[in-house]
């Protein structure tokens, strides 16, 4: 024991993973933090071994990652692991942050805007991981997300050609973009382990959003055994996907070759970003709707306006915020059903209302805890008003009893 605690090495992952203070209270909701580590680590590993036999090469990408499913051992078995990962990041990265939003788990400011952060930065990532095979989807969203530029006044076309390296999507823009997305998992890593430390400075929240320092249990091994029961679920359903369903995860239209002479039909992003997608296509400008689409996930940080010394948060002791949580759970869903919808009348405008709800609803969230706090401040300085007014009052019938007895 005294090794584990006092070795240089050994005792900051004893202080992580064995004596770590944790609430008595948690939920399953908090495994997805650790579904993500785990899923992280799948997509680095499975990630490192497809590059030593990709070639970001706009001539033979496609072909390399033909080769890939067919001449390599396995090759067709850690792309699918590798795609269908993705999909599973996501979901997992939705429901942690659907759960910090339910809970409160914002109330702790570098937590949460690195969350934030590396929620951003693994989109880019996704995004240009889509690029890499070079069939026709990847093609033509790059040439559609990159155009997206170009609606920034005075410097969009010299931002657009600079990216594509050129003056349309081709070998430079993917040679880059294969280059940058080798290297941004190992940024997210980092953002990783600093977010975990921020977490063990301030603390996890709990189902009741109230302190738990009085009820704590070590980290090991009641919580690590729930880990790898949860991982061990996990990794069967993760399997049954990526052999069952695998090809589900990738688009048609990526079995094709990339041509810049043949538009498909419906260009879409991947499921995890057809919620932005939909906010992107429902407003009119140009400008507006990049605006839109960024302020959809740069919209998060507006949580850290809630305060740690707000008494209540999340949206467990109000049923006003439970409502609005959930109307935004479902207007999430159906901006991402309405993202595969074509970009015509009545799906435009029912879209439009959506982004506007959405960010309404946003908005409503972040007030609630301040509102929450302020009524029941209210409600207890009445309280006291009450009371000190029902003391005296005594007080005073006291003194005239005790007067009047004094005369008799």
């Amino acid at each position: 024991m005294s090794f584990r605690k006092n070795h240089p090495l050994i005792k900051i992952i004893n202080s992580t993973l064995v004596d770590l203070p944790s609430p008595a209270n948690l939920s399953v909701n908090w495994n997805y933090g650790s579904l993500l580590g785990l899923v992280l680590v799948i997509q680095l590993v499975s990630g490192i071994v497809l590059a030593t036999r990709f070639s970001g090469h706009s001539d033979i990408s496609f072909d390399s990652v033909i080769s890939i499913y067919q001449d390599s051992n396995y090759g067709w078995l850690l792309r699918l692991i590798h795609s269908t990962g993705a999909s599973f990041f996501f979901f997992f990265i939705y429901l942690h942050i659907g759960r910090g939003l339910y809970y409160g788990s914002y109330i702790y400011p570098e937590v949460w805007n690195i969350g934030v952060l590396i929620y951003l930065i693994l989109i880019g990532t996704a995004f240009l991981g889509y690029v890499l095979p070079w069939g026709q989807m990847s093609y033509w969203a790059a040439t559609v997300i990159t155009n997206l530029l170009s609606a920034i006044p005075w410097l969009g076309s010299v931002l657009v050609e600079w990216v594509w390296g050129g003056f349309a999507v081709g070998n430079p823009t993917l040679t880059r973009f294969f280059a940058l997305h080798y290297l941004l998992p190992f940024v997210v890593t980092a953002l990783v382990i600093l977010h975990i430390f921020y977490l063990h400075v301030y603390g996890r929240s709990n189902p009741l959003g109230v302190s738990s320092n009085t009820n704590k249990v070590s980290f090991h091994y009641y919580y690590s055994v729930k880990d790898l029961y949860v991982y061990f679920v996990f990794l069967f359903v993760f399997l049954f996907f990526t052999l069952k369903y695998g090809y589900s995860f990738i688009d048609a239209e990526n079995f094709i070759p990339a041509n810049p002479l043949v538009t498909p039909t419906h260009i879409q992003p991947e499921w995890y970003f057809l919620f932005a997608y939909a906010i992107l296509r429902s407003i009119p400008n140009k400008l507006g709707g990049v605006l839109g689409l960024v302020l959809a996930v740069i919209v998060l940080f507006l949580f850290r306006i809630s305060s740690n010394k707000l008494l209540f948060r999340g949206t467990i002791y109000s049923p006003l915020a439970r409502f609005t949580f959930w109307s935004l759970v479902s207007n999430f869903f159906l901006l991402t059903w309405l993202g595969r919808c074509p970009a015509e009348s009545p799906y435009t405008e029912v879209a439009l209302a959506c982004t506007i709800s959405y960010f309404s609803l946003i908005l409503l969230m972040c007030t609630w805890p301040h509102v929450s706090t302020y009524l029941y401040l209210k409600s207890l300085c009445n309280s006291y008003m009450s009371l000190s007014y029902l003391v005296s009052h005594t007080c005073v019938s006291l003194i005239i009893w005790q007067k009047y007895m004094l005369m008799i």
